[in-house]
């Protein structure tokens, strides 16, 4: 598995303490950044990160900001890709076995760090099975209209 991390600058510590569960579980990663305080739009590094998943360079992506909310957002303009902002177990697990998604989001300033962990960890361990299909394909005739 590959995958893509970036944030905005509210994001930068909860990022960093993400790249560790990567490297903890020696999954290949990216950091796109953002590590510097500058202020960024954030659909710009929804933008970048979700492009490099769209385009199979990555498998998975993870999006941080403020609340997680814009960054979802934002992934989910791209055709093809379903993002969801997680913050218990429960939507972190069903953001792939319901609905097959791609991105994770997480809101540096509504999660803990070490809850942020625990669910990256539930997250990175469930298999991609194609959510509930019928559902999923329902999902992807709406970008047609």
């Amino acid at each position: 598995m590959k995958v893509a991390i970036g944030c905005d600058e509210l994001g930068i510590d909860l990022k960093d303490a993400l790249i560790e569960v990567l490297e903890e579980k020696n999954i290949e990663y990216r950091d796109f950044g953002v590590n510097s305080p500058e202020p960024i739009d954030y659909p710009d590094k929804a933008a970048e990160v979700t492009g490099e998943v769209q385009n199979g360079n990555f498998d998975r992506g993870i999006l941080i900001c403020g609340t997680g909310i814009g960054m979802a957002i934002s992934a989910n303009k791209f055709k093809g890709i379903r993002a969801a902002c997680c913050y218990d177990i429960y939507s972190t697990q069903r953001s792939i076995l319901s609905n097959d998604c791609q991105i994770i989001t997480m809101g540096s300033l509504v999660i803990g760090r070490n809850a942020a962990q625990e669910l990256l960890k539930v997250w990175l361990d469930i298999e991609h099975t194609g959510g509930t299909v019928k559902k999923v394909k329902k999902m992807e005739a709406l970008e047609e209209r």
